[in-house]
C-alpha cells in the first residue's frame, strides 16, 4: 500500500510493492502513503465518531473519528457483482483506517476484508502507524473505478485515490503533518479479490503506483 504521507513514507519503508488503500498528504518522494486515524486506544462510541453502515448484519461496524472523511466517486454499475465488489472495497479501505485508529495491527474489521498476501502487507502497514503513534486526518477521495468480475468468485478493481487533503496526525503531540499537494498526492491502486464462503469480496493482492498519470486531475 502507498497510502499515507510523510510518516508512512518513513515508518513503512519496507512495505512498497503491495500496498493498502488510502493515503495522506502529498510528499514528492515515492514513499508509501498511509492513513492515520488517530487515537492511542480504541475509540469509544461517541458523537465524534461517524458510523459506516455494514452491508449485512454479520459485517463489522466501522466507526471513525469525524475529522476523517471519504468521498467515493464510483457510482453503481447496474451489475450486482461489480457493485458488490465496489461496496466491499469501500468497507475494506475504511476497515484499515479503523485498525490504525484503534492502534491494533490485528483488528478484526480489516481482517474480515483482507486475506493472504494483502492481509500480511496490511498488517505491516498498520504496525508502522502503531509504532509511530500516529493516524490519519483530513479527507480522502476515491475515483475512476474499473471493476471486472471474471468469474463468480474472482474479480479485480483498479481505482484512484486523491490524498491531497489527508495528513498524518501524531497522537501524543496532536501535531498534524501537513504536506503540499503534488503529483504524488494521486495514487493508482490495483487489487485482486475473491468472494469467500460468506459472500464477501475480500482483497488478496493490492498494488499501488504513486504519481500515476491516470489519476492526475
Amino acid at each position: 500500500m502507498t497510502r499515507r504521507p510523510r510518516l508512512l513514507t518513513t515508518a513503512a519503508a519496507g512495505v512498497t510493492a503491495v500496498l493498502l488503500l488510502a493515503g495522506c498528504g502529498g510528499s514528492d518522494d515515492t514513499k508509501q502513503n498511509d492513513k492515520i486515524t488517530g487515537a492511542d486506544t480504541a475509540p469509544a462510541k461517541s458523537s465524534s465518531l461517524t458510523p459506516t453502515e455494514p452491508t449485512s448484519p454479520d459485517r463489522p461496524k466501522i466507526e471513525l473519528p469525524s475529522d476523517v472523511t471519504y468521498t467515493f466517486d464510483w457510482p453503481k454499475t447496474g451489475d450486482p457483482d461489480k457493485d458488490a465488489v465496489l461496496s466491499d472495497s469501500e468497507q475494506s479501505i475504511k476497515a484499515v483506517d479503523l485498525a490504525i485508529v484503534n492502534q491494533d495491527a490485528l483488528d478484526d474489521a480489516y481482517r474480515f476484508y483482507y486475506e493472504g498476501e494483502a492481509a500480511a502487507q496490511t498488517q505491516q502497514f498498520i504496525e508502522a502507524y502503531v509504532k509511530a503513534q500516529a493516524r490519519m486526518t483530513g479527507s480522502y477521495r476515491y475515483y475512476n473505478p474499473v471493476a471486472d468480475v471474471s468469474s463468480g468468485s474472482t474479480a479485480s478493481l483498479v481505482y484512484c485515490e486523491d490524498q491531497g487533503k489527508a495528513y498524518d496526525l501524531y497522537l501524543k503531540t496532536k501535531k498534524v503533518d501537513k504536506t503540499p499537494i503534488t503529483k504524488n498526492s494521486y495514487v493508482l491502486y490495483s487489487s485482486q479479490l475473491k468472494k469467500n464462503d460468506k459472500g464477501v469480496w475480500v482483497v488478496e493482492k493490492l498494488m499501488s503506483q504513486r504519481g500515476s498519470a491516470k489519476c492526475q486531475p
